[in-house]
């Protein structure tokens, strides 16, 4: 009991950042041991198929909430460990220029502008015209705060593994240009999200 108290008094007390963090974990966990209760009983039902966002748009219709949930959502322990690594840094850095709640806007509305790029793309393009896909994780409101910050502060240097210091509009740069590259890769959906989120962090601070 200990442990849960000492969860939510974080969660109380914390930052918007502690809090986004908390929630994404949480999502996770929620799923993972909801996927183990209808595997026992030998269900097919399957919460991220609810959560995540549908390129059809006729499902994405039915399923409207997909746009906000999808980016609390997680496929696997990699993919939830590196989003959250993303959101904390690059969080911790727009914390230093801006307040809780901004930040909160960002990832929403991040996130929220790489659904849409990823569903317009999903349905202007005939390379997906035959392909139907999902679309989940929070990487592209880690791109907005990337982004965003990148674009506020573009000289501010960060230490990277390997190679040392590293002005900040050189890393979102790379980021950009890989995400651009990998959307004729094995994840078009992701890397067009992460796109709208990078446009609406360079929107939103421009």
């Amino acid at each position: 009991m200990d442990i849960w108290a000492d969860i939510k008094r974080t969660f109380v007390e914390g930052s918007v950042l502690t809090r986004l963090i908390y929630i994404n974990l949480g999502v996770f966990l929620v799923v993972k041991l909801t996927g183990v209760i209808f595997y026992l009983a030998d269900q097919p039902f399957s919460l991220v198929e609810w959560l995540s966002v549908p390129s059809d748009l006729h499902f994405l219709l039915r399923r409207f909430w997909t746009p906000v949930t999808y980016m609390f959502l997680h496929a696997g322990f990699l993919h939830l460990l590196f989003n959250i690594l993303g959101l904390y840094w690059f969080g911790k850095l727009f914390l230093y220029h801006f307040e809780g709640e901004k930040l909160l806007s960002v990832y929403l509305m991040g996130g929220i502008a790489g659904a849409f790029l990823y569903v317009a793309a999903f349905n202007i393009f005939p390379a997906f015209n035959s392909v139907n896909a999902v679309l989940l994780g929070a990487s592209a409101s880690v791109f907005a705060l990337l982004t965003a910050v990148a674009v506020y502060d573009p000289r501010r240097e960060i230490h990277l593994f390997f190679i040392g210091a590293v002005q900040l509009k050189y890393v979102a740069a790379f980021y950009v240009v890989l995400s651009i590259i990998g959307i004729s890769a094995s994840n078009p959906g992701g890397n067009l999200a992460h796109l709208g989120g990078a446009a609406w962090g360079w929107f939103y601070i421009v």
